[in-house]
């Protein structure tokens, strides 16, 4: 008995020491698993965070757009265009077919539109027939003649031998004379036919609208089935014109300089242009021409200024302005450095843009070019920055374009 129960004593003291080993690393154990859990939690909050939507742009060297002279006046206009026409035909007529739309660019003589032919064509035709007619005619003329000659010639070998009377002769020479104006007037004919024939082909193919000039159609002021006239007419159901044509390519700004100041611009003078547009775009240009009156009512004389370089954003009709620069033009004494939009800068740092993610970096000075900065040093031409950083940026941050 006292053996049995040394052995139950045995067996409580190992249960023991296992719940103590248990309870020795039970902590453990469960800190290692809310560390995971909270690792796996960050990777997975982190990896759910929407990347920042930036828009980059590129700096661009100063000498392409900075003003390397201060401009002496400044001055509003709009864009006009120097070369515009409104295409209508020679004739009146049912349009049967229209090949224009608004915004295409279109070459010279180019088939725009076309007229019903039908009646022109009729008379075409009759002036074809008529031409037949007065070349039969001439044939019949001709055979005439000759035979009136023949007889001609025969009255006088009878009068050389004395076997007919002159009166025979006289009737024969007047066969002659008439058949040859008979002949004359027939030819004749084939002119009047031969001209009417090219007046009605003109007419056919003037019922065929083509491009006066190369360009784009800004306007389509027609449809098929529609009467179009070169002159108004109708009581406003007939059309003038199929579309409008612009030549973009002589697009300028008509500016109202006050006439006070009129005295500090001067032909060939160089201006930079900025369309209200694209504030941040300047494109350089150069004075055409001084209208050589003024305006009483506005005390105005109006300026015409040329677009020395142009592209497919300058369009008829948009506001612009124009500053008027001194001596030396932006060719002659290029600016140092790059441009970058002004809001690019904050607090003396722009954020570079490369393989994804944005770095900041400090700059030393800038200068002030109406909505750009000019950035002497410290950035390279074509490098991209954020033209329109947030506050929350950081340095290595992952960020995608917009």
């Amino acid at each position: 008995m006292t053996e049995r129960s040394e052995l139950i004593r045995q067996l409580s003291i190992g249960e023991e020491a296992r719940n103590e080993t248990s309870s020795r690393w039970k902590w453990p154990l469960l800190a290692a698993t809310v560390l995971a859990l909270a690792g796996i939690a960050y990777w997975l909050w982190g990896n759910s965070r929407e990347v920042p939507l930036v828009e980059v742009v590129s700096a661009e060297p100063a000498s392409a757009g900075a003003a390397a002279a201060g401009g002496v006046l400044d001055g509003s206009g709009y864009v006009v265009a120097r070369r515009q026409a409104t295409v209508s035909s020679k004739t009146t007529g049912k349009v049967i077919e229209v090949l224009l739309e608004e915004g295409m660019r279109v070459q010279e003589n180019q088939i725009l539109a076309r007229l019903d032919p039908s009646n022109v064509q009729a008379q075409l035709a009759l002036a074809q027939a008529e031409l037949n007619g007065s070349r039969t005619r001439v044939r019949e003329s001709e055979v005439a003649l000759a035979e009136a000659t023949r007889e001609l010639n025969r009255q006088q070998n009878l009068i050389a031998r004395k076997l007919t009377a002159q009166q025979a002769l006289e009737q024969a020479q007047a066969s002659v004379d008439t058949q040859r104006a008979r002949v004359s007037t027939a030819r004749s004919a084939i002119a009047v036919s031969q001209a009417s024939l090219r007046l009605y082909q003109q007419q056919i193919d003037d019922t065929i609208i083509r491009a006066p000039f190369s360009g784009m159609v800004i306007a389509k002021a027609a449809q098929p089935g529609e009467m179009i006239s070169p002159i108004s007419a109708g009581g406003g159901f007939t059309r003038t014109g199929i579309g409008t044509i612009v030549d973009m390519d002589s697009l300028e700004v008509e500016i109202d300089v006050n006439e006070s100041f009129i005295a500090k611009v001067r032909a060939k003078q160089p201006a930079q242009i900025t369309l209200n547009s694209y504030p941040d775009e300047i494109y350089p240009g150069a004075v055409i021409a001084i209208i050589p009156t003024a305006d009483r009512t506005k005390a105005t004389v109006k300026v015409r200024v040329g677009f020395t370089k142009l592209d497919e954003r300058v369009l008829p009709d948009m506001g612009a302005r124009v500053r008027f620069l001194g001596n030396a033009s932006p060719a002659s004494a290029p600016a140092k450095g790059v441009l970058i939009p002004a809001g690019a800068m904050q607090d003396g740092q722009v954020w570079i843009y490369q393989d994804g993610k944005i770095s900041g970096r400090k700059l030393s000075s800038a200068q002030t070019l109406g909505a750009k900065l000019r950035i002497e040093s410290g950035l390279s031409a074509g490098e991209q920055v954020l033209s329109a950083p947030s506050a929350d940026l950081r340095d290595g941050m992952a960020v995608r374009i917009k």
